[in-house]
């Protein structure tokens, strides 16, 4: 593997775990959405990973949406209630998506790292040349 290799998969990473954070952001902010009890609650969205096509690195498969089923609340003024005053919220996990953004970030910058090592051993081996 050379180091362009290095920075390839690394950044192909960089990218699923950018993406990764966006969906895990998407949820956390519809965490409290309401809406009627005759309408799908919010459907939280989980990014599917695997290998990438070429086998160096990894890549978005698909986006898997969660239940449209909700939770129903008794909220009676609340504007979207039904005439039992019930409302529908995402059965969003807080703790559980917090979890996963940290996940994430964490994930996000060891990638980053891992390029900024790589490109700072090219410049070194070009200053090797250079000598």
């Amino acid at each position: 593997m050379s180091i362009f290799d290095a920075i390839g998969i690394a950044g192909t990473g960089v990218t699923v775990n950018r993406k990764w954070m966006d969906a895990v952001s998407d949820n956390i902010a519809n965490v409290n959405t309401a809406t009627r009890t005759s309408e799908d609650a919010f459907r939280a969205r989980y990014v599917v990973a695997g290998e990438a096509g070429d086998g160096k690195g990894t890549a978005v498969r698909g986006i898997v949406l969660g239940g449209s089923e909700g939770r129903t609340v008794y909220e009676p003024d609340n504007p979207l209630a039904d005439q039992d005053g019930y409302v529908k919220y995402p059965d969003i996990d807080m703790s559980t998506q917090m979890t996963s953004l940290i996940m994430a970030q964490r994930a996000y910058q060891s990638n980053l790292a891992v390029i900024d090592r790589a490109k700072d051993a090219y410049t070194a081996a070009l200053q090797l040349g250079k000598g």
